[in-house]
């Protein structure tokens, strides 16, 4: 049986940000995620998230400006002093808020690049980043995202993450495999989740085209579903879809699978 995390970035953006997590409860959530704790205080969303009974499962490193268009920092040779400190930041707030996981963006590749120093920038940061998590306890995971909606984004296909992986070679380094982003830039869906799922520690989902909820796009979700769980996935699935008209009426999909 699948378990799924309310994606509160995405879900019920409508409201203020502290008002989504009894609405992630009221939609039958026991977990929610987010790609950013570092403009609340962290105690708030302790409280948030025990008022509500929810597990916090993911949320992401700093990302440089986001609202500049940034999109990661990790894979930016002149950013290195930045990332190493947002990594300081990140444990600090996934201590408190007993996250298991911080997802790590690569970040958008600047014109004109010299690819190796990218990579090799991007091994570096994450070996660096793997190392002081795992002090922490904690997973790290990088993310493969289209280039259609983020142009010029680093790490963008499966194949391209489990090498950074194995360049990285930490054992607490795993892939965060995002469908929606996955059917944009490669499909082949299920050869590649059982190809690769043990190097996958989390999962996202959305339906293509529009990125909104299951059965509204392409993606046959039923067959994903029944596929991880015959192999045994136990990670969360993390709903970061834009509901195609509200929020309540695009949690239908969601009735049939009893979350525990």
């Amino acid at each position: 049986m699948p378990r799924f995390a309310a994606n509160l970035t995405m879900l019920f953006n409508e409201v203020p940000f502290f008002e989504r997590f009894a609405l992630a409860k009221t939609g039958g959530f026991k977990a929610v995620e987010f790609l950013f704790p570092y403009a609340f205080n962290v105690q708030d969303i302790k409280s948030a998230l025990d008022n509500n009974a929810l597990k916090l499962v993911l949320h992401n490193l700093p990302a440089g400006n986001w609202d500049a268009g940034e999109r990661g920092i990790a894979c930016l040779p002149d950013r290195v002093d930045e990332f190493r400190a947002g990594v300081a930041i990140a444990i600090e707030y996934a201590t408190i808020l007993e996250v298991p996981q911080l997802n790590c963006l690569a970040g958008k590749a600047p014109v004109d690049s010299d690819p190796k120093v990218l990579h090799d920038t991007f091994v570096a940061n994450l070996q660096y980043a793997a190392n002081e998590l795992k002090k922490a306890e904690l997973k790290l995971l990088i993310e493969p995202i289209n280039t259609f909606d983020i142009p010029g984004f680093y790490l963008s296909k499966t194949e391209q993450g489990i090498a950074i992986l194995d360049a990285v070679g930490a054992d607490n380094a795993f892939l965060q495999y995002d469908i929606y982003h996955a059917q944009r830039m490669e499909g082949e869906l299920g050869n590649i989740i059982q190809r690769h799922l043990n190097r996958i520690a989390h999962i996202q989902l959305a339906d293509n085209p529009g990125r909104n909820e299951p059965g509204t796009g392409e993606i046959n979700y039923e067959y994903l579903f029944g596929l991880l769980d015959r192999l045994g996935y136990e990670g969360y699935i993390g709903c970061e879809y834009k509901p195609l008209k509200s929020t309540e009426t695009g949690l239908g999909w969601m009735s049939q699978y009893e979350q525990e």
